[in-house]
């Protein structure tokens, strides 16, 4: 069992950078590759980046390539996304993920999920 729970969400003007959280509780946090999703009102859950459990393999989706990184401290049992040159697309809520297989990019592959945390930028 993983509980997980983010934060670091808020308004930030179009260009800015914020950076995300998500701690962990439970054991074993190593062993599950975790990510990143988003959700803006009216749309699906969108994948937006994954790491493995060591951290060596990391993957973002190509609206974010370049822009945003995902990053996890074991010691720590926490995920980051660091979110740099925002864009008022970017707006939605932002969700932490844990699996231990399956399709990395794909909402149904995860057993786990936190609460979300808003991002809103504005133009």
């Amino acid at each position: 069992q993983v509980h997980l729970v983010e934060s670091g969400g808020g308004l930030v003007q179009t260009g800015g950078s914020l950076r995300l959280s998500c701690a962990a509780s439970g054991h074993a946090f190593a062993d599950y590759y975790l990510a990143w999703f988003r959700q803006a009102p009216g749309k699906e859950r969108d994948f937006v980046a994954s790491i493995s459990g060591s951290g060596a393999s990391t993957n973002h989706a190509t609206s974010v390539a370049g822009r945003f990184t995902i990053s996890r401290d074991n010691a720590k049992n926490t995920v980051y996304l660091q979110m740099n040159s925002l864009k008022p697309e970017d707006t939605a809520v932002y969700y932490c993920a844990a699996t231990t297989g399956g399709r990395i990019n794909l909402p149904q592959s995860y057993y786990y999920w936190g609460q979300g945390t808003q991002v809103i930028v504005s133009s």
